[in-house]
């Protein structure tokens, strides 16, 4: 099972692109995770089997890995047959939806996990939307929990920056012990300093980095 200390205080680049995009090629996103890696990405977290298997392949540090399903409600590796195929195809760390909203193959999220720890070693990251979620997904038995539902499933207000208050909640209950990761609209290296000294204990960028479309974006609406 994979050792998580080396993790500790780390940044890991969310490798993704969006549908229709021209980035969105398993190559390419291999390509993208390599070039995150020599800059110093301890993991990477990717979207889709062919990306995993692709990724994975390329790079020696952790994959974690999902499948999104989907647009609305619970898309993010929404059920078990999403999340042993990301294990299979050699995720270290299979992301779900780890809210406490209904899971579309009517499976509740503890058994999901347990399903994923009986038929894999892939450790289990529960993305997570505030602090009960983050609870009920310790309890359920996740390795991991993450912020990056924080202001998408309407119970907590959509911060601009990263949720601090939430990392700070998330310091001050009883995850039995289990690291929270941060992220989610980190898009500054102070704002991912920030995230850990509110108690995260990694972070994960995506769009800041590996998103040209959006960083390009940013400078074109400053300087229209």
């Amino acid at each position: 099972m994979l050792d998580l200390a080396p993790l500790r205080s780390s940044l890991i680049v969310s490798c993704q692109a969006y549908p229709g995009e021209p980035m969105r090629d398993p190559r390419t996103t291999a390509q993208v995770a390599q070039s995150a890696v020599i800059g110093g990405a301890a993991a990477v977290r990717v979207q889709g089997i062919g990306d995993i298997l692709a990724v994975r392949s390329a790079v020696e540090v952790p994959v974690i890995g999902l499948w999104k399903d989907g647009h609305d409600g619970v898309f993010i590796t929404p059920t078990l047959h999403h999340a042993l195929a990301c294990a299979n195809a050699g995720a270290h760390i299979v992301a779900l939806d780890g809210t406490r909203r209904p899971r579309p193959d009517g499976l509740s999220l503890a058994e999901t996990i347990d399903g994923v720890h009986r038929q894999s070693p892939a450790l289990v990251m529960a993305d997570c939307g505030s602090a009960a979620d983050a609870v009920a997904a310790a309890e359920a038995g996740a390795d991991i929990i993450g912020t990056t539902l924080a202001g998408y499933t309407g119970e907590r207000s959509k911060t601009d920056g990263p949720d601090l208050e939430l990392l700070h909640e998330l310091a001050a209950v009883d995850l039995g012990g289990r690291p929270v990761i941060a992220e989610g609209r980190i898009h500054s290296p102070a704002q991912g300093r920030a995230a850990l000294d509110a108690g995260a204990f990694a972070v994960v960028v995506g769009t800041a980095i590996t998103h040209p479309a959006t960083i390009t974006g940013w400078f074109a609406d400053a300087l229209a």
